[in-house]
């Protein structure tokens, strides 16, 4: 019998259908996952994220009952006295899907040796620490800058002394090409834009001006996920609502 040799003609068919093939099943790589999927966010930082004085409580309240948010940020840490408190395996050992990690109060001179960092060297050198070992257990991690605290200046503008924190945060994101979220610059302008009356309203307690009451917390966090949403798109589908406005206190 005759071998049955495939025309010429027929091949562009067949390759355009094998195209098609493939594409459709890239399609469905890069699709996104069900907003049904349960998934876990870790926070890691100072008393400025933490649940008692800092944006963690309601940065949970903004994601939907499918998200676990697991707070580990320790009032008083820098990104040094974290990590050798042996904080980072019951982080690793939660499995998360992404990680929120901010520092940089507690890294400032005048902290003591135990706390202080330099943002040129040390700082960053802990802050790719910590960026790998999150995604050993293949959880993405994500770097905020330092949230402002609200101390101004006669003119009624923020006057911050984090920014060489802030700015190595942004430095090392940018080199490990890791999501990164600008706190300390949307803090700044809020407050700048409320001025200081209205910005003593967030304060943990008279004359506190760094922690956070629930008003304080509620519109930090609602900076975050504004942020967020842009620098991770894929969890927007995860918020519970949009983000109420941080225009006014």
């Amino acid at each position: 019998m005759k071998s049955q040799t495939p025309s010429p003609f027929a091949l562009p068919g067949c390759i355009a259908l094998l195209v098609l093939l493939l594409a459709n099943v890239a399609s469905a790589e890069d699709e996104p996952a069900s907003s049904n999927q349960s998934i876990t966010i870790a926070l890691i930082g100072d008393s400025t994220v933490e649940d008692y004085s800092g944006w963690g409580v309601p940065f949970r309240k903004r994601f939907q009952d499918n998200v676990q948010v697991l707070n580990f940020a320790k009032g008083g840490a820098s990104s040094k006295s974290w990590y050798n408190g042996k904080r980072m395996p019951a982080v690793l050992e939660a499995k998360p899907d992404y990680v929120l990690i901010q520092f940089g109060h507690n890294d400032q001179p005048g902290k003591g040796p135990e706390r202080e960092t330099d943002p040129d060297t040390t700082y960053r050198e802990n802050l790719k620490r910590y960026v790998a070992e999150v995604k050993s257990v293949g959880a993405h991690p994500i770097l905020v800058s330092s949230v402002t605290r609200r101390r101004f200046d006669q003119d009624g503008k923020i006057r911050t002394t984090l920014t060489p924190w802030a700015d190595a945060t942004k430095q090392v994101a940018a080199e490990l090409k890791v999501p990164f979220i600008d706190l300390h610059r949307r803090s700044i302008e809020l407050h700048d834009r409320i001025g200081p009356a209205a910005s003593m309203e967030f304060n943990f307690k008279e004359g506190d001006l760094t922690h956070f009451n629930e008003q304080g917390g509620a519109v930090m966090a609602d900076l975050v996920i504004t942020e967020l949403q842009t620098a991770v798109p894929n969890l927007t589908r995860f918020l519970r609502k949009p983000p109420h406005s941080a225009e006014t206190p």
